[in-house]
């Protein structure tokens, strides 16, 4: 079956894409193999100039790589140019820091005599070729965080991209083509989710790194595992956003709108249940319903747009399906809670919209309590004081990240010492960085992207011991 670009604003058929045949899978799985045994041997100083002309011709295309991801998922078009300009600044950090970050590490001298050596010392080396598969809702830079510290770090990669967005993987081969990478060294696989378990089970293929749904991380990790090869899962977030009452109400508030609503609320990291101190919950709940009841929602390629359609009919549905069930087991819809086609909302009717909504009431009987919502929705909480807020933080089955407003130091090292996520951030929204660590714990996932933490999860971390 063909593998369709749909516009997710229209519902129109983009373009279509023949997925490889078995000849075509093995024709590029022989190319990565052969690519690694040269690659691997290159300097950093030759993988980086590569990676820099791969950031350089990203920002000279960005308005056209921006577009691309627009059409085919539905981001704001200003979120897709934030986008690209974020993917070739990875690009070029990781080009400046990868040699020092995998540096020989080397004992100290009194533990290398201990060990009976006259000399010891620790070596990162690639696994080899690395396949990720990758989610539709940052496109570009999904792959990106991948392939940046994965090319530096002298393997190669393969790209099952979703299934929705395969002019975006496409378009990702070519650049690092023209970049002047060696043939092979970073291919898109055009394959259906059916044959990536023999993608994962095939001897050249060293270790598998997924970002999406929990089902498609365990039936990846499940794989790994039955053949003993590296993996590592980011998976999906229900992030709290907890707001205590030495908050500054008008930065949490204006800060709440953007976290839900980025990327049309379409995030793993985006914070989608805020718990609230019931000192400042009316204040904050009234001013941030208003907030979202503002927000623009349009056709994502006018530049006043906020707010898109989802990426998928199907996405819209399950969001629609939550709302629904929150509604009917009691919660109460501040905002939206609709579908805004056939209301007669001009330019809406053909795409996968929903309208920004808030939802308070929330209890555990409603399927929302425990359930990511992939979407410009958001559900308020009201807290009693600093420990309920802390178990309604933790009382979900993901631990991707969090936020927290407060300026005491002391409400702040409670969350630093009892939340479980993989991150805790204060006073702002958890975002991404190329210098900073990025998993979760629980069905979150496990290990991690980025910083020093992310390039070395695909190495062989190697002990070098001389007698």
């Amino acid at each position: 079956m063909p593998i369709a670009s749909v516009n997710p604003a229209t519902g129109e058929t983009l373009e279509t894409f023949e997925p490889l045949d078995a000849a075509g899978l093995e024709q590029r799985l022989a190319r990565a193999e052969a690519a690694f045994r040269t690659y691997r041997t290159t300097s950093y100083a030759q993988r980086a100039g590569l990676l820099r002309r791969a950031a350089d011709l990203l920002d000279q295309e960005r308005e056209t790589v921006a577009r691309t991801m627009t059409e085919e998922m539905g981001k704001p078009l200003t979120a897709a140019r934030a986008e690209a300009a974020k993917c070739a600044k990875a690009m070029r950090w990781y080009a400046e820091n990868a040699e020092a970050l995998l540096a020989d590490e080397h004992p100290e001298p009194a533990d290398v005599a201990d060990s009976g050596a006259a000399r010891a010392y620790v070596r990162y080396r690639p696994v080899g070729v690395v396949l990720a598969v990758m989610p539709w809702n940052f496109p570009f830079w999904q792959v990106v965080r991948f392939a940046a510290p994965a090319l530096m770090a002298g393997n190669v990669g393969l790209l099952k991209h979703a299934s929705n967005v395969p002019r975006t993987a496409v378009a990702l081969e070519e650049l690092f083509q023209r970049a002047g990478f060696p043939e092979g060294c970073f291919q898109t696989l055009l394959i259906d989710s059916g044959a990536v378990e023999g993608v994962i089970r095939d001897p050249r293929v060293a270790a598998v790194t997924l970002t999406g749904s929990e089902p498609a991380g365990r039936a990846v990790a499940a794989t790994a595992a039955d053949v003993v090869k590296k993996a590592v899962l980011e998976l999906g977030g229900s992030d709290p956003f907890v707001v205590l009452p030495s908050a500054d109400l008008d930065a949490a508030v204006a800060t709440a709108v953007t976290a839900r609503a980025q990327n049309n609320g379409q995030s793993c990291i985006a914070a989608k249940r805020f718990i609230v101190h019931t000192d400042v919950y009316d204040r904050f709940t009234a001013a941030f319903t208003e907030a979202m009841r503002a927000l623009k929602v349009g056709d994502p390629m006018d530049e006043a747009t906020q707010v898109g359609p989802l990426a998928s009919r199907q996405g819209r549905d399950d969001l629609a399906e939550l709302v629904d069930d929150a509604r009917e087991h009691g919660a109460r819809v501040e905002c939206g809670g609709r579908r805004p086609d056939g209301l007669g909302t001009p330019g809406l009717d053909g795409g996968w919209f929903y309208e920004p909504t808030v939802l308070s009431g929330i209890t555990p009987r409603m399927r929302i309590h425990h359930e990511e919502t992939f979407g410009p929705v958001a559900t308020v909480y009201r807290a009693a004081d600093l420990d309920e807020a802390v178990a309604l933080a933790n009382d979900t089955p993901f631990g991707l990240s969090s936020n927290v407003w407060t300026e005491d130091p002391a409400e702040q090292d409670r969350f630093v010492r009892d939340i479980q996520a993989g991150g805790v951030f204060f006073n702002g929204m958890t975002a991404s960085h190329p210098a900073l660590p990025f998993g979760g714990v629980k069905r979150s996932g496990f290990g991690r992207e980025l910083s020093g933490h992310g390039i070395r999860e695909f190495c062989n971390i190697t002990t070098v011991w001389i007698a």
